[in-house]
């Protein structure tokens, strides 16, 4: 078995995998004061509520775009699986040609988000990803990674208004019921929720005029559910892309197992 981990701002999705199929995943909260030890129990008490013994995996990979968590989460992979998990970065091979101008710059997540993208749907494709920041990833026709844009995520919008202002109450982020909203809190909601959703339109919109063609539009992470379904250029909602990417990456690296 396979154990995939995907670091984020805010939350650690996880995800164990029998051959392609994702048998379980789970999302834990990024926490950088937690010790491996007490991250290793954590995952030890979700693989015992799924009855997988910790002795079954066997093999582990990590993205991180949080630097200070990565070698923590490697020795309690190492520590309470017995395995040392692949990190997805230089020297790992994606089979995705990064044509940003300085590779080192994009979040591992983007790149594994992408790899999953194009082996499911092809190219052009757009991947939106709803989590802490909202990223936008475009892959080519060949498959190389040609780059994107990255806008504030929903929350982060949501708490700016908060924390800068006097007397805007910290709200719940929802579809409201009007566009015109009648209290401070729908008339938060409003301008958030609509004003999210001309945002992530007129970026696809202006992605596919540069690609000179309608791409796919995939999208994935923690808020796609409240946004992408009302915008129409959104196709597919993938959930678990970026654990789907990670296996596909562990796959493309694993050495071969000795007869």
């Amino acid at each position: 078995m396979l154990i995939v981990l995907d670091i984020g701002n805010t939350t650690i999705g996880l995800g164990i995998f029998q051959g392609k199929k994702l048998l379980a995943d789970w999302k834990i909260k990024s926490d950088r004061e937690r010790t491996a030890d007490e991250y290793g129990i954590v995952f030890g008490n979700l693989l015992s509520h799924e009855k997988v013994p910790c002795q079954k995996i066997k093999g582990a990979i990590i993205s991180s775009v949080v630097p200070p968590l990565t070698p923590i989460i490697q020795i309690a992979c190492e520590k309470f699986f017995g395995v040392k998990p692949m990190i997805v970065g230089p020297g790992l091979k994606t089979g995705i040609p990064i044509l940003y101008e300085n590779p080192q710059e994009v979040g591992s997540d983007r790149i594994v988000a992408a790899c999953a993208a194009h082996k499911k749907y092809g190219g052009p494709c757009i991947v939106v990803d709803f989590g802490t920041a909202t990223t936008f990833d475009t892959i080519s026709a060949d498959g190389e990674y040609l780059g994107g844009a990255i806008a504030p995520g929903i929350q982060i919008s949501a708490e700016a208004l908060y924390l800068r202002t006097a007397k805007l109450p910290r709200i719940e982020v929802k579809k409201p019921r009007s566009a015109i909203g009648r209290t401070t809190v729908s008339s938060m909601q409003s301008g958030l929720y609509f004003g999210y959703l001309g945002l992530v339109s007129n970026i696809i919109a202006e992605i596919s005029k540069e690609l000179g063609t309608k791409p796919k539009v995939v999208a994935t992470g923690g808020l796609a559910e409240l946004i992408a379904a009302e915008i129409p250029a959104i196709e597919f909602q993938e959930p678990n892309l970026v654990l789907e990417g990670l296996r596909i990456i562990y796959e493309k690296n694993r050495r071969p197992e000795k007869k």
